[in-house]
């Protein structure tokens, strides 16, 4: 007879991704408004231009990924230190597409699209499921920042042909893209719509819900926004997600605390 863990106290413990909560979603959105505000910030007001930013950030993102795969399991800090990154270099990369090599932005839109599927199928095949409950392996978690990646970029591509490609503007983009949200999450709370497509489906619209947030606040009234800079605009947004991520962080050292204790006190059921 010997003791196995249940799904739910292996999920506390080894999981490397963070439990799927509001909070989660609030970091998420402010760290794609941080990835286009910040893009902003280094290729124009400081002059480095789309190709010195894009290798400069994407150095930073495989420093951090290094760090976030030597770890054994979820550490908030490093976790959304990679996000934030993540969400630059996808924001360079569509960036770098339409300015520099003219790609139209539903040329973009479609490809990224199509990538985003391709690795969602081989993530499937490989492991038979896309859930984010079940980060265990280094493979699994290769594959999620893979998804992660393109669905910042997919994003960018989608948000910037709405607000911009046709000229429908910043406050527009916004109101549209977190309607959608609401629509996904009343088909998955209202009417039980699968939790894995709609997880990744929100995912996906949040990039351009938070890059419509950021342009809205940084850009000038004279482009549709409020004036109030990328500057102002990157410095709020990140202290908020380092706020709401060290609550994350403190949060999930108790769960694990709790399940560990409830584990070794002989709670979790004996299996032949």
């Amino acid at each position: 007879m010997t003791n196995t863990m249940p799904e739910h106290i292996r999920t506390i413990l080894f999981n490397r991704v963070p439990e799927v909560t509001f909070a989660f979603w609030v970091i998420k959105i402010l760290s794609t408004t941080t990835g286009e505000t910040f893009a902003d910030y280094l290729n124009v007001d400081l002059g480095l231009g789309l190709s010195t930013t894009t290798w400069i950030m994407s150095a930073l993102l495989i420093v951090a990924l290094v760090a976030q795969f030597a770890t054994k399991r979820y550490r908030s800090g490093v976790y959304w230190t990679v996000v934030v990154l993540i969400s630059i270099v996808g924001t360079l990369l569509t960036d770098i597409m339409t300015d520099v090599l003219g790609v139209e932005l539903w040329v973009s839109t479609l490809v990224f699209s199509l990538l985003l599927a391709a690795t969602f199928s081989v993530w499937f095949f490989r492991e038979r499921t896309l859930s984010i409950h079940t980060i265990f392996s280094r493979r699994r978690e290769a594959f999620y920042w893979v998804a992660v990646l393109l669905t910042f970029a997919l994003g960018t591509a989608a948000g910037d042909l709405i607000s911009e490609g046709m000229g429908l503007g910043y406050m527009f983009g916004t109101i549209l893209f977190a309607s959608l949200i609401g629509v996904i999450a009343i088909a998955r709370f209202a009417f039980k719509a699968n939790i894995v497509f709609c997880f990744w489906a929100a995912y996906v619209l949040t990039r351009p819900l938070g890059a419509s947030i950021g342009d809205l606040l940084s850009q000038s009234p004279a482009d549709g926004g409020l004036g109030l800079g990328t500057t102002i605009t990157s410095v709020v947004f990140l202290v908020v997600i380092v706020t709401v991520a060290t609550y994350l962080g403190i949060k999930v050292r108790r769960q694990r605390a709790a399940a560990a204790r409830e584990f070794a006190g002989g709670l979790a059921p004996v299996a032949p």
